[in-house]
């Protein structure tokens, strides 16, 4: 028998950033945005907490095709 599982976490993740002094918060949110979207805080990325969401399971009829 084959079984598809679908396990759906939410991951919650801490980074320790350095930013420049004397930013708006609008320009502080920018800042955190830019950094994310291009990649540089993954580094800084640590997982703090992953929260279980849901499981799911579904059977596959096995055909000669997926065998």
């Amino acid at each position: 028998m084959r079984i598809i599982v679908t396990v759906i976490e939410k991951i919650t993740s801490v980074a320790h950033i350095d930013i420049p002094d004397g930013l708006s918060e609008s320009a502080i949110k920018q800042h955190i945005v830019d950094r994310y979207n291009s990649g540089e805080m993954l580094t800084d990325m640590n997982i703090f907490q992953v929260d279980f969401e849901s499981i799911s399971a579904k059977i596959v009829k096995q055909t000669p095709e997926n065998l």
